[in-house]
C-alpha cells in the first residue's frame, strides 16, 4: 500500500472505528478565486472532512450540473489554471493532513503532460484522482501510469452498471469507491432514490474498498440518510451553493451540519 493509499484508507477506518461514514466535500479549485479556496480547505478540514475532492475547472464539464458548471466558468475567468490548483494543494497539505482527491476531466490533464501532471500532483500531496471520463479499460497504458505514479485511481460506479462490468472495476480499484446515486449530472436534489440501498449491498458483496456515495446529496438529513447505508458522503453542488449564499463561513458551517447530522449513523458492515 503506497502513502496515499495508507492515508486514504486511514481516514476511511477512522470513521469505521467510529461507527461512522466518512465526509467528502468536493471544491471547484479557483471559486470564487484562488485566495478563498485556499481559506476554504482549511475551513472543511476543520469543519469535519475527511477527504476533500479538489476539482479543477474545465471549459465543458459535461457530467456536472449547472451548479458546478456555473463555478467552473467562474474559476476559469478568474484565471485558475492547473498549475495553480496545484499550487492550492501544496499550501494546503503544508498545513493540514487530509487527504485530497484531485477531481478532473481528462482533456485538462493531457494537455498539461500526464507524465508532469503525476509527478507534480503527488509532491503537491495528492492522494488520489478522479478522472470522469476514463472508465475502466478505456486505456490500459494510462490507467497503468496513473497506478504507477503512486496516486489512487478511484473508480466510479453507476446505478446502470452490471455485475460483469462491476467485477472489473472493484478487481484493480484503489483509495475507495464511488458510487454515482443516480444517472444524469451532478446537482443538489430534494429526494435521494429507494433502490439506493439495495444497489449500495450489492457494490459491498463483490468489493471490499469503502464505498463513498454522491450526487443530490444537499441536506444533513440526506447525508444522514447516506451514511447509513454507505462508507462515505460525498456533497459537491450544495456546497458550491453554500458557498454562494454565504460565503467561506457558510460553506463551513453547512459542511459542519452535514458532519453533525451524520455522526451517530452507522453504515453498515
Amino acid at each position: 500500500m503506497s502513502a496515499p493509499d495508507a492515508r486514504l484508507a486511514r481516514a476511511f477506518a477512522s470513521r469505521t472505528e467510529a461507527g461512522q461514514a466518512a465526509l467528502v466535500p468536493y471544491v471547484t479549485a479557483g471559486y470564487p478565486d484562488g485566495a478563498s479556496t485556499a481559506r476554504l480547505l482549511l475551513g472543511l478540514a476543520d469543519a469535519g472532512a475527511d477527504v476533500i475532492e479538489l476539482g479543477i475547472p474545465f471549459s465543458d464539464p459535461v457530467a456536472d450540473g449547472p451548479t458546478i458548471q456555473a463555478a467552473s466558468f467562474a474559476a476559469l475567468s478568474a484565471g485558475m489554471t492547473l498549475a495553480r490548483a496545484l499550487s492550492l494543494l501544496r499550501e494546503f497539505r503544508a498545513r493540514r493532513d487530509t487527504p485530497v482527491v484531485v477531481f478532473s476531466y481528462l482533456n485538462p490533464v493531457m494537455r498539461y503532460g500526464m507524465q508532469s501532471f503525476l509527478a507534480e500532483a503527488a509532491e503537491a500531496g495528492a492522494d488520489g484522482l478522479l478522472l470522469t471520463d476514463l472508465p475502466v479499460g478505456a486505456d490500459p497504458a494510462l490507467e497503468a501510469q496513473i497506478d504507477a505514479s503512486g496516486l489512487a485511481l478511484i473508480r466510479l460506479i453507476a446505478p446502470t452498471t452490471s455485475g460483469d462490468r462491476l467485477r472489473r472495476i472493484v478487481q484493480d480499484a484503489r483509495g475507495f469507491l464511488y458510487y454515482i446515486s443516480r444517472t444524469g449530472v451532478t446537482g443538489a436534489r430534494q429526494d435521494l432514490r429507494s433502490e439506493l440501498t439495495r444497489e449500495v449491498t450489492a457494490i459491498r458483496r463483490v468489493a471490499s474498498l469503502p464505498i463513498a456515495v454522491g450526487f443530490g446529496i444537499s441536506t444533513p438529513e440526506q447525508a444522514s440518510r447516506v451514511a447509513a447505508v454507505a462508507d462515505g458522503v460525498v456533497v459537491g453542488s450544495a456546497l458550491v451553493r453554500a458557498l454562494e449564499a454565504g460565503g467561506i463561513d457558510g460553506a463551513v458551517r453547512f459542511c459542519q451540519s452535514l458532519r453533525d447530522g451524520m455522526d451517530g449513523v452507522t453504515p453498515p458492515r
